[in-house]
């Protein structure tokens, strides 16, 4: 292939935009942000279902609660009225009387029954409560961490969107300067191994970074400024310039 000395060295300004444009999207998808927002947003995730399972306790505790005293106050009720019966002496028959005596003494052991379940009920609302309150309190705090964490990786986005913008601007007015082959080749080039383009600095690519040998040496001297010489260990477009160390 041929191009004119100019446009290869054209190639070498691509391939540093490249460069650029390559660190630049780097960085983006690497910015510290991302991997403590995701990592809280799995504790967030965590404490989600654990405030759905305290909520969820909180509640049958609740429901607990409200079955002891549906049961407590009509105990309640009957044992005053059965009670006012017997003071009020309108119970006159010894049997019934008796009967009504052991009921008392019956509705008493469970009324106590009931009011310790319902005091235990009460400390477990109470428990459960004070968790739902801990985990959405502990939640809220979180969540106020990740907004500022995704203000500030929108932030630090947005300016290497607009960098990244301006590099991708120099770039499409670089390659239109270039002959449609040579720029062709660049590109298959560039997709494989990340750049298709290198300086022939001193005796090395600085694509690969190795030396060319005595022999390559000679035939990149031999070789006509038009021609478009590639390496022999990288196969990128190997560009001469005045740093290019050639036999004379």
């Amino acid at each position: 292939m041929l191009a004119e000395p100019a446009d290869q060295l054209r190639l070498l300004d691509l391939a540093a935009i490249d460069l650029q444009v390559s660190q630049l999207e780097h960085r983006r998808r690497t910015i510290p942000e991302l991997a403590t927002i995701k990592q809280l947003m799995g504790q967030r995730a965590t404490l989600v279902e654990a405030q759905v399972a305290a909520q969820t306790r909180l509640s049958d505790a609740e429901a607990e609660q409200k079955r002891i005293e549906d049961d407590l106050n009509p105990a309640r009720e009957r044992m005053v009225r059965n009670q006012k019966r017997v003071d009020d002496g309108s119970v006159t028959d010894p049997k019934a009387l008796r009967g009504l005596t052991e009921e008392i003494d019956h509705l008493g052991g469970r009324i106590r029954k009931l009011e310790d379940d319902e005091l235990d009920a009460m400390q477990l609302v109470e428990d459960h409560a004070a968790e739902v309150k801990r985990i959405d309190t502990e939640r809220k705090e979180l969540e106020s961490e990740i907004r500022e964490l995704m203000a500030h990786r929108d932030q630090t986005m947005a300016t290497i969107d607009a960098e990244l913008s301006e590099r991708k601007g120099e770039r499409e007015a670089t390659a239109r300067l270039l002959p449609e082959a040579l720029l062709k080749t660049y590109q298959r080039i560039t997709e494989r191994l990340g750049t298709g383009a290198a300086e022939l600095q001193g005796r090395r690519c600085t694509g690969c970074q190795l030396e060319a040998n005595a022999a390559d040496l000679r035939r990149y001297a031999a070789a006509k400024p038009e021609e478009v010489l590639r390496c022999e260990e990288c196969d990128r477009i190997l560009v001469r310039t005045k740093a290019s160390l050639l036999p004379s």
